[in-house]
């Protein structure tokens, strides 16, 4: 009975450390804000945000997912108490050392958003960021094709890039890209963004 019960408990072993491995990898899953009284002030937020994962419609997908971009929505002003995004995982406890992602042309990309927030730990003390927003970074026009520009954020130790910048020696605690302005915020007014190969540390993030 142990001869056969050793090798099943190995097995086991073996698959949730497979599990647990590929959990880690870097996802992001997209997710909408809708505040309610008091969140942003006395008028609560509408529902006007939208947030998902769309086929054919991002950079060629080496992993075989369907070339998603990630489409992120505000069908309404930018006073709005909402917001729509993703959260990334297996990026925790992680040093920094870039952030990005490449942008379709056409849409949103601002001084405020899309962007990431970004709150980083050191010596227990958690410190929250705010990364970009998208105008902020470097920005790298038809890379990797013609219609994206790809925008990327250094290591977290330029002020014009991250507020307030991250201290040596910081570990990722959370990380989500935001995007929280309007059809009347420019420049381009059009409330929407594409994002595709989120970047973090050289890694580009996937969808789940």
């Amino acid at each position: 009975m142990k001869s056969v019960l050793v090798p099943i408990a190995m097995a086991a072993f073996v698959s949730v450390s497979l599990a647990q491995s590929a959990s880690a990898a870097p996802l992001a899953h997209p997710f909408t804000f809708v505040g309610v009284a008091g969140d942003c002030g006395p008028t609560p937020g509408s529902p006007i945000v939208g947030a998902d994962w769309v086929k054919n419609f991002g950079l060629e997908d080496k992993s075989g997912k369907g070339n998603n971009a990630l489409l992120l929505s505000k069908n309404g002003p930018t006073s709005d108490c909402s917001s729509a995004g993703a959260t990334i995982t297996g990026v925790k406890n992680k040093t920094l050392t870039e952030l990005g992602f490449d942008v379709r042309n056409g849409g949103h990309c601002s001084a405020g958003s899309p962007r990431f927030n970004l709150t980083t730990v050191k010596n227990g003390v958690e410190t929250f960021h705010f990364v970009g927003g998208c105008a902020a970074g470097t920005h790298t026009a038809d890379a990797p094709q013609q219609g994206w520009t790809r925008v990327r954020f250094g290591d977290g130790s330029n002020p014009s890039e991250y507020f307030p910048p991250v201290e040596p020696g910081s570990k990722i605690v959370s990380l989500e890209v935001i995007a929280d302005e309007g059809t009347d915020a420019g420049p381009d007014f059009s409330g929407f963004v594409m994002l595709d190969n989120i970047d973090v540390n050289g890694t580009l993030v996937t969808r789940p």
